[in-house]
């Protein structure tokens, strides 16, 4: 980090915090902001089997950095709710699952996840993941999985937080929307076919570039990645 956001972030914890929580918080405060600049940031989405980030499977995992893709398909335990199989356009039947009526290929839950590893580990700076939303379904939902195929451990140290673009999206403008659909419109005049993990992580990322958000902004909307219980 360099010397003038050190001083600046000293500045401000000084100014907003009695002396005997000073140091604690600028700990905090510090820590947010490091992450937040040495980092490499990648886009990613997830599709489930429903809204419930206790239960839900995951059926599409994506990422995107710059021109690298990762997409990797699952086959469902649990059926899908009516509603993820109206809005993702997912469906399973004889085993096999399918996107809008056309087959895919899938592979287990376990790989899937040690791949998505894998490919994180591709970069040379520790990774800051992003997603629309990623403090209330895509981080939960991941990190349950990460904790129950015994990978969490591997992840964590690939990942130092995750980014929630919906958070971020609050902070920076005033919408009558911020669903990530509406904000392509907004800001890049286009529509896309969301709902598929790789499409909104493109956007995504092009969204990002787009806003051109400050560390310090974006160190407000991270968060690390921690065991469920």
């Amino acid at each position: 980090m360099t010397t003038a956001v050190t001083e600046w972030a000293a500045k401000l914890t000084l100014k907003r915090f009695s002396l005997n929580t000073d140091c604690c918080c600028f700990v905090v405060l510090i820590f947010h902001l490091q992450m937040a600049q040495d980092r490499t940031v990648v886009f990613f989405d997830l599709e489930a089997t429903g809204l419930d980030t206790t239960v839900c499977d995951i059926i599409q995992l994506a990422a995107i950095c710059e021109d690298k893709i990762f997409n990797v398909y699952i086959l469902p335990r649990q059926p899908l709710t009516e509603s993820a199989k109206r809005v993702t356009g997912f469906t399973v039947s004889n085993n096999r699952l399918f996107l809008r009526g056309v087959p895919v290929d899938t592979i287990p839950l376990a790989e899937a996840l040690t791949n998505f590893i894998a490919f994180l580990r591709s970069f040379h700076h520790p990774v800051l993941l992003a997603a629309h939303n990623a403090k209330r379904f895509d981080a939960p939902v991941l990190t349950r999985w990460l904790q129950n195929c015994s990978l969490l451990q591997q992840f964590q140290q690939v990942v130092s937080g995750f980014l929630d673009t919906f958070l971020l999206s609050k902070n920076l403008f005033r919408l009558s929307s911020y669903s990530q659909e509406f904000m392509v419109r907004r800001f890049l005049g286009k529509s896309y076919n969301a709902h598929n993990a790789v499409e909104d992580a493109r956007m995504l990322q092009e969204l990002y570039k787009a806003w051109r958000p400050t560390t310090f902004s974006v160190s407000n909307c991270t968060f690390r990645a921690v065991r469920v219980y």
